[in-house]
This record gives C-alpha cells, sequence and structure tokens, in this order.
C-alpha cells in the first residue's frame, strides 16, 4: 500500500510540475514609505523626466494594497530544467484571510487553500492518475516543483511589491536603467509600459551560511529565487544548503523586466522578466474583477462544479 501511495505521489509530482501559480512572500516586507523614499524622494539624484515613472510604480503599490478580492485568468509561460512551461489558470482569490481557489482544465488540475484551515495545506485535485484528492503543503517539495512561485504568492500584493523593491536597490541608478514607454493596449487594456533594462547584469560568488536554503538567501538579497535554482543546478533543493559552499547569485533581481500597468485598475496585468539568456518568465492576467466580493462558499470544497 505504501508502495502504490508512493508511486501515485511520484506520478502526481510529474503532473502537477506543469502547472503554475504565480506571484514569493520570501521578499522583505518594506513598507510603501520606505520604497517611496528610495524611488521617488531623490530629487537630487535623478531627473525630473523619471519623476512620472515612479509615481507610475508608487501608485500600483497603493493600488495592490486596496485589493480584497480577485477574479482573473492567467497565462504564464516559465523556464524551467526541461526547457519552457506554459500554463493557463483561473484564479478565484481572497486576501485577507487568504482563500484562494484555482483550475487548470488544459492540465486537469484544481488547488484549493484556506489559511488557517486544515493544518494550513492545500486540497489539490488531478483529475488524471492518480485522481484521488491530496493534502499538501504549499511550500512543500511536491508543490513547488518546477515552480516559480507558490500558491501562497498568487495576486498582485506580491508583483507590485517585487518590482519595487527590486527597482529600489538601485537607487540614485534606476533613473538610468527605468524607461516609460508611453500607452498602449495590452490584453484588452489600456496600459502605462514601463521598461527596466540594467546591461551591468552578472553573477558573483556567495558563501552559504549556516543553515540557509535557496529560497532565504534569495529573500535576503532580493534576487529571484528559481534563478539561483537554474544558475547553480538546484532545482530539487528546498532544505539547508552545505554551510561553506558557493553559489552564484545575480547582481540584480534580472537583467530586464517589461510590466504594464492597467491605467484604469493601475495593477500589473502583465509582467515579463528576462535574465543574461533570454526570457526567463511572463505572467499575463486577462478578465480581471476587482474586489467583487467572493461568497464564502466558493472556497468551500463541496461548492456545486468543483471536484474534490
Amino acid at each position: 500500500m505504501l508502495g502504490n501511495l508512493l508511486s501515485s505521489c511520484i506520478m502526481f509530482k510529474f503532473i502537477f510540475s506543469i502547472i503554475l501559480f504565480c506571484s514569493l512572500n520570501l521578499f522583505p516586507q518594506l513598507s510603501k514609505k520606505q520604497i517611496k523614499r528610495q524611488l521617488g524622494d531623490r530629487p537630487k539624484e535623478v531627473s525630473h523626466e523619471h519623476f512620472k515613472d515612479f509615481k507610475l510604480i508608487t501608485d500600483m503599490l497603493d493600488s495592490a494594497k486596496k485589493v480584497t478580492f480577485l477574479r482573473y485568468g492567467m497565462k504564464s509561460v516559465e523556464r524551467i530544467e526541461s526547457g519552457y512551461s506554459t500554463a493557463t489558470t483561473t484564479v478565484k482569490l481572497q486576501v485577507h484571510p487568504r482563500k484562494s481557489y484555482l483550475v487548470n482544465t488544459q492540465n486537469k488540475l484544481e488547488v484549493l487553500y484556506n489559511e488557517g484551515e486544515s493544518n494550513n495545506k492545500a486540497l489539490v485535485k488531478p483529475h488524471v492518475f492518480p485522481y484521488f484528492t491530496m493534502s499538501l503543503d504549499p511550500r512543500g517539495n511536491l508543490m513547488r516543483k518546477n515552480q516559480h512561485f507558490t500558491i501562497l504568492d498568487i495576486g498582485f500584493d506580491f508583483t507590485a511589491r517585487t518590482i519595487a523593491i527590486a527597482l529600489s536597490k538601485e537607487k540614485e541608478q534606476i533613473a538610468k536603467h527605468l524607461t516609460y514607454a508611453g500607452k498602449v493596449e495590452k490584453n484588452k487594456m489600456t496600459c502605462h509600459l514601463l521598461v527596466y533594462e540594467n546591461l551591468e547584469f552578472a553573477y558573483r560568488d556567495y558563501t552559504v551560511q549556516h543553515k540557509e536554503t535557496v529560497s532565504s538567501i534569495a529573500g535576503k538579497l532580493t534576487v529571484n529565487d528559481y534563478m539561483l535554482r537554474c544558475k547553480n543546478k538546484l532545482y530539487d533543493d528546498y532544505g539547508y544548503l552545505k554551510e561553506g559552499s558557493v553559489i552564484k547569485i545575480p547582481t540584480f533581481y534580472c537583467k530586464k523586466a517589461v510590466f504594464y500597468v492597467d491605467e484604469k485598475t493601475m495593477l500589473p496585468v502583465s509582467v515579463s522578466i528576462y535574465d543574461e539568456i533570454g526570457l526567463f518568465e511572463s505572467y499575463d492576467f486577462y478578465d480581471l474583477e476587482v474586489n467583487r466580493p467572493i461568497p464564502a462558499s466558493e472556497f468551500k470544497k463541496d461548492f456545486k462544479g468543483y471536484g474534490f
């Protein structure tokens, strides 16, 4: 019986690895005031032509903080160990307390998570073999395999905060690397287009300290968790790394980022991240419904239409 269960888990691990859930509480929790100070309150260090760029970013942060409910579809592309993984996912999200339901009909998978319930485990139901509903740790190996982010990170609060924090690392150099490219249409929305590019992007050596993981290092240094895994071939290392070992760390969050901020909601509805190789990850949001209350019943496993 244990052998069968193990075999089922291994098969599920393969199935689950092709599904994406966007958006990493691993990064430092900077307040809006701190980010504004680093991004916008440097009149002697940046030119006036870039104040609009900074205001767009702080407005984006403000809008992300005001979100309480979300419904949306998302198309994603992520570079993983074997190539690129794509997914189309429909999401329902309540921000506080965190409740989420995700379904990927293409890959026949449903996920339900309710903060504070079921020992903070997520219900995962593949509608292919092994079929049965599983209760899994959202940060565990099984759910994170070949995933750039976790189910706990979906939504816009993480995305907006990550953009701001990553840019804030550059301080007076932001104006040199950030460009406002005007208004364009994206995903049937009128958006502000911002492009960040840093040709000085590179890697440096980092010596692993006591009880550090890939994720804790990424959070401490404000770099992309999965980019660390790719560069150092640590795809399956979710525990402590060997103390004293040397790994490569990106000098900046990414080499290039292209993001579209919806003019109406001021939310980042499309984000593409590049490293020295090329496209690393991209996320496109559509059919966006912001702050339309979602009944509590839609976060229950017995809700009509769910397959748990």
